[in-house]
């Protein structure tokens, strides 16, 4: 069943990667809010904020997708060195002081606005928090994603941790 599955995902993926990985992406996101509602929340399913969940996979498929999967991309085509250690972690330096806090930003902000609330209320009182939880976290996931993952992979990669990471800006943007 797994094999079958894998052998659909990487036809799928060879076909139309964006398409793919834009999809994944938004089922990941949703499955990170619904674990933060469910397990962090502990709302229940008669309490579940289906809007909230919405928003979550809108975002992830439609904005965070398309530009982790545009961004992984560039950093394989543009940020190389001979040295394997050096262009890993010029991988991942680009990625936390470039592409995180910016991403950060455009997800409390978009969040926000689809709320119908202050983008700016929220950026001020969230960002530079999430940033800093961001630091502790990801530098050391890319890099084993950048490591060890084929570039093909590496949203999906990325996406799978990210259930436990949306689950947290889930809950950072709800409060």
């Amino acid at each position: 069943m797994v094999a079958t599955f894998w052998r659909w995902y990487n036809a799928k993926l060879a076909a139309r990667p964006l398409l793919t990985q834009s999809v994944t992406t938004a089922v990941l996101f949703a499955t990170g809010d619904i674990t933060a509602q469910q397990l962090v929340d502990k709302r229940g399913l008669k309490d579940h904020d289906l809007k909230r969940t919405g928003r979550m996979a809108l975002y992830g498929g439609c904005v965070f997708g398309p530009v982790a999967t545009t961004w992984f991309g560039f950093l394989a085509r543009r940020v190389n060195s001979p040295n394997r250690k050096i262009e890993i972690l010029s991988r991942v330096a680009c990625d936390q002081l470039a592409f995180a806090p910016v991403m950060i930003g455009v997800f409390l902000g978009s969040m926000a606005t689809m709320e119908g609330t202050s983008a700016k209320a929220r950026l001020e009182k969230s960002w530079w928090p999430a940033l800093q939880t961001n630091w502790l976290v990801w530098p050391f996931v890319q890099i084993v994603n950048f490591g060890f993952m084929p570039l093909q992979y590496r949203l999906l990669f990325a996406n799978v941790v990210s259930i436990g990471w949306n689950s947290y800006l889930s809950f950072v943007n709800s409060k």
